[in-house]
């Protein structure tokens, strides 16, 4: 009874927890974590979401904080027994500058780490990204690659290179491969983008290019088993990183946004590209050259830039059952299942159901 009492007792704290990813984590812990007793929710901006959690049997705390800022992590961290860091700053087109995404990327991290060393915090999951092994920028195909698949990650835009891994505490990476769902804010970019060309969307890389995707729900449910385990695992999951993966079927980004674009209402034109490659590389560093002219005056982040091209245009997949193995994971949402939540979200969000 007492070993149940303790169970029951158990501290999380969700590092950027109204992000998209975020939110995921804090609603599936509360639905799969019974021996949860206080839930942390660490986030610059609260969602007006979380009073509607506060009515449940678990406490749920937010805390309205910056994980630049090493002082607020530390009164964040105090007194958990596992932190999920989710917080970080996903920004492949340039909306924010480089010195701000490695002062929430890396410093933030950094923070964290030494948060949980002060605290005697011991387990830590970190969400990381498939973008700190690739797609590189010389596109390098990754077929059906694993943790241990040797490739050359070779990068020279801000984000990937400021989510490296490498953590000195009983801790594992998770790297989701490009995650879609419910509060995927660059798909309902691409919805907008085409209500802007009159509802199409024009083809400009070979449907051959494929892509690994994975659902919110599924990544989210890997990080909660992840962090379940660790402590039981410690020998075997520490240092280790995982991909994350589902049964999200390998497309490329244009065939597989259309499976939830197209219920929506667009079409997308072309079996093969509209225009040459080289054109698009010029496009790319046209917007780039454009961006870098004008941000003194103006915001200009658009949806093509060389780094975004590189990415779309490279293969990356992969085929693991190292998490499987390791600690048991199993996607919970099917494919379908997964497709029909992020249609209905799409459609809702935007005003689209037909």
């Amino acid at each position: 009874m007492a070993d149940s009492a303790q169970a029951q007792k158990l501290v999380y704290l969700v590092t950027g927890g109204c992000g998209f990813l975020g939110e995921h984590v804090v609603r599936m812990l509360l639905q799969r974590e019974p021996r949860l007793g206080e839930l942390r929710v660490f986030d610059r901006h609260l969602g007006p979401w979380l009073e509607e959690l506060k009515t449940g049997p678990v406490r749920v705390t937010a805390i309205q904080g910056d994980v630049t800022q090493a002082h607020e992590v530390a009164a964040a961290v105090a007194g958990a027994h596992v932190v999920i860091h989710t917080a970080g700053l996903v920004d492949v087109f340039g909306r924010a500058s480089p010195e701000t995404i490695h002062e929430v990327n890396v410093q933030g991290t950094r923070n964290v780490i030494e948060a949980c060393v002060q605290t005697g915090t011991r387990f830590l999951v970190y969400t990381s990204s498939m973008e700190v092994v690739g797609p590189n920028t010389k596109g390098h195909p990754f077929y059906r690659g694993n943790e241990d698949t040797p490739y050359e990650a070779v990068h020279r835009h801000p984000y990937p290179c400021s989510v490296r891994g490498g953590l000195p505490l009983v801790t594992c990476a998770l790297r989701p491969t490009g995650i879609y769902g419910e509060g995927h804010q660059i798909m309902r970019d691409f919805y907008r983008q085409g209500l802007r060309l009159g509802g199409w969307l024009f083809r400009a890389i070979p449907a051959s290019v494929e892509h690994g995707r994975v659902y919110v729900g599924n990544v989210a449910w890997m990080h909660v088993l992840a962090a379940r385990e660790l402590e039981q695992r410690a020998a075997l999951m520490g240092g280790q990183v995982y991909f994350c993966y589902d049964g999200s079927p390998y497309k490329s980004y244009e065939d597989f946004n259309m499976e939830f674009l197209g219920p929506c209402g667009l079409r997308l034109v072309g079996a093969r590209p509209l225009l040459p490659y080289w054109l698009l590389v010029f496009l790319a560093a046209l917007n780039a050259l454009l961006q870098w002219l004008l941000r003194p005056l103006v915001l200009y982040a658009p949806l093509l830039n060389p780094y975004t091209l590189a990415v779309a245009n490279t293969t990356f997949t992969v085929s693991t059952d190292k998490a499987q193995r390791h600690f048991g994971y199993e996607p919970m949402f099917s494919w379908e299942d997964s497709r029909t939540r992020t249609i209905l979200w799409v459609q809702a969000a935007t005003g689209s159901a037909q």
